[in-house]
């Protein structure tokens, strides 16, 4: 993007650009909870946890083009 243009951001839940619902905020276990990173959502009893890694982003680094 051009620069002095406001850059939107890019949902990290859905795709679409931001729309600050604050969803992803939220804590995975307590819905009601905004996420303090407690890590209980991957802690636990379970012999195997994961998370899903879509993507990574460094910043400072230009996105790559498709």
């Amino acid at each position: 993007m051009e620069r002095g243009r406001e850059m939107t951001k890019k949902c990290v839940l859905y795709d679409r650009d931001c729309i600050e619902c604050g969803e992803c905020d939220r804590c995975d276990l307590d819905p009601e909870k905004i996420c303090d990173n407690c890590m209980k959502c991957v802690m636990g009893d379970g012999e195997y946890r994961s998370l899903p890694i879509d993507e990574i982003r460094i910043d400072g680094q230009d996105e790559k083009s498709e």
